[in-house]
């Protein structure tokens, strides 16, 4: 089959069926191999999982060698909403392919996101149709509140992770996000790492995978 974006897949070992997946996105300027590291821990607790690390489909402005899931040169709300939305239907494309490959429904896909990622990944779980079996997101927020809530459709698990250090994505944003979703009567859980700046560390990744074990 042919896939819209471009990525990695992580199968299980031969012989063992696939049941679930996750949709790892990267953040902005990275690429699909960013968050394949995340697989080679999580792949030994979830044998029947496939790992699927797409490319976003725009190049980065900033970076060449990375990519996007939506442009941020531009300081306008407006803008960003409008790109955040092409990014997704981009993704919505291919998780209905990813979906028709492996034969899978939405409640055996999280949906995961560093960053970038993680906006997108919370946008996704949320309009959706069907809910997801979860969204893990990592430092990451609400792009546009107002627009989310009335957009909702379904009520997709969530958690979310975010380092107290982090200066990139500040983690004030993990407190307005958690009151944002437990106003629109969803279930969140969060986790704040101390002494963490904008990034992934151990702590993280294994506060996820005991969340997505507990989904999946």
């Amino acid at each position: 089959m042919t896939f819209s974006l471009k990525h990695i897949a992580i199968k299980p070992k031969d012989g063992i069926s696939i049941k679930s997946a996750i949709i790892l996105l990267h953040g902005y300027g990275g690429d699909g191999n960013d968050m394949s590291i995340l697989s080679s821990y999580w792949k030994r607790y979830l044998p029947n999982t496939v790992f699927i690390c797409p490319n976003g489909h725009e190049k980065n402005h900033i970076n060449p060698s990375g990519y996007q899931w939506f442009d941020l040169t531009q300081d306008d709300p407006e803008y960003i909403l409008g790109q955040t939305k092409k990014a997704e239907q981009k993704v919505n494309q291919f998780i209905e392919e990813i979906k028709k490959e492996y034969n899978l429904e939405n409640n055996k896909i999280c949906l995961s996101g560093f960053s970038q990622g993680c906006m997108l990944s919370i946008n996704l779980g949320l309009i959706s149709e069907k809910e997801y079996a979860c969204v893990v997101g990592f430092s990451g927020k609400i792009i546009n509140k107002e627009d989310l809530q009335k957009r909702i459709k379904c009520s997709t698990n969530i958690l979310l992770i975010h380092g107290d250090m982090d200066q990139v994505v500040p983690s004030s944003y993990l407190f307005e996000s958690k009151d944002f979703l437990i106003r629109n009567e969803i279930n969140v859980e969060t986790k704040l790492i101390k002494n963490c700046d904008h990034h992934i560390p151990i702590e993280a990744s294994s506060t996820a995978l005991n969340y997505i074990i507990k989904k999946i």
